[in-house]
């Protein structure tokens, strides 16, 4: 990276950074010479790795910070100094108490100290294709950065959406009342060694049966490490203030040419296809149902999810090339063969 917004001696500060993609960007800091990292973990997080990295790079600061993101002082320790922030962390479950108290309140904490120092000279805030509302995008055509966002994304019924589409609000919220800069980023599912489930866009594990619901959908599969370039691109390069990246890798497989590897090298399942307009009518089904009982039927299935998962999508990438100078590091092909080597190694 030449020419980065920060003196590599500055402080930055990667929240999440025990996580599946935190590591990975912290790892990606240290290889571009980044020399003072401060890591914002959860007090229960296996630190393994990062304690690693420590030992293994002698020659940088690598802190590693254990608190609570819903803590202000927690988070007042945490971006002190720091001129560069990569929020990674945010709640994950079905649990709505849990998401807001982890992802929205946590952001605003991290927001609310960046605000007192003033010092910040970006907030890089990582989000997901979650937020993107397809409801009036057609089967086949491309979801850009160009498209909507959830205006009220309870109706999707799900936590992590709500979370992230809030998160984002108050991003945009604190650089119009702070002046803190931001840069968005919105991968899509991300996959390999360390995380050993198959992304709801292909199917669902149900009764002992894995119900295939992605027929020949494209997938928006970004490989963690390809990921984490982006990332920090994202918060290195000049120029891109208050811009929002979508990241995915190139060409993205079919859900039938991604189940068909994972079965022939991780385990067979016994599978069972379901039909576009069948995923649609149990949709339907199911969310009529779920409004009807008050919600004592779970909104697991609504048109809105299906829209964003089963409809049939296109996915870019042109965005972070241009504007980030990203390219795929990690290939598909070697990409999953990582990924299914250690999904055989977890059993």
């Amino acid at each position: 990276m030449a020419n980065p917004i920060i003196d590599r001696e500055e402080l930055i500060l990667i929240t999440g950074a025990s996580g599946f993609i935190g590591l990975r960007v912290t790892e990606r800091l240290i290889h571009g010479g980044f020399k003072n990292l401060r890591c914002f973990v959860r007090r229960t997080s296996d630190l393994r790795f990062l304690k690693q990295l420590a030992e293994k790079n002698a020659g940088i600061s690598l802190e590693i910070l254990a608190g609570d993101l819903a803590s202000k002082k927690d988070c007042r320790s945490a971006v002190r100094d720091a001129s560069l922030i990569f929020h990674l962390a945010a709640g994950f479950g079905k649990s709505f108490r849990n998401i807001y108290r982890s992802t929205v309140v946590g952001t605003r904490n991290v927001l609310d100290a960046a605000a007192e120092q003033q010092r910040i000279k970006r907030f890089v805030n990582v989000s997901s294709f979650t937020v993107y509302s397809t409801r009036n995008l057609p089967g086949g055509a491309v979801l850009d950065e160009g498209c909507r966002v959830y205006q009220k994304p309870e109706l999707k019924g799900e936590a992590y959406c709500c979370g992230k589409v809030l998160q984002e609000e108050l991003v945009r919220e604190y650089h119009d009342k702070y002046g803190i800069t931001y840069v968005i980023v919105r991968p899509g599912f991300v996959y390999g060694p360390g995380k050993t489930e198959i992304s709801g866009r292909v199917g669902l594990s149900k009764g002992g049966f894995f119900l295939h619901m992605g027929g020949l959908n494209r997938i928006p599969l970004v490989y963690v490490d390809n990921c984490a370039d982006a990332i920090v691109l994202s918060g290195l390069r000049e120029g891109i203030e208050g811009r929002v990246f979508n990241i995915v890798d190139d060409d993205p497989p079919q859900s039938n040419e991604f189940l068909n590897l994972y079965m022939n090298n991780v385990t067979r399942m016994k599978s069972v296809n379901i039909p576009k307009f069948a995923s649609y009518l149990l949709c339907a089904f199911w969310g009529v149902t779920s409004r009807i009982t008050g919600g004592r039927l779970s909104p697991t299935f609504n048109l809105y999810r299906w829209s964003d998962d089963w409809k049939g999508h296109l996915y870019s990438n042109e965005k972070i090339k241009m504007g980030l100078g990203w390219k795929q590091r990690v290939s598909f092909e070697e990409g999953m063969r990582r990924y299914f080597e250690s999904c055989r190694n977890a059993g």
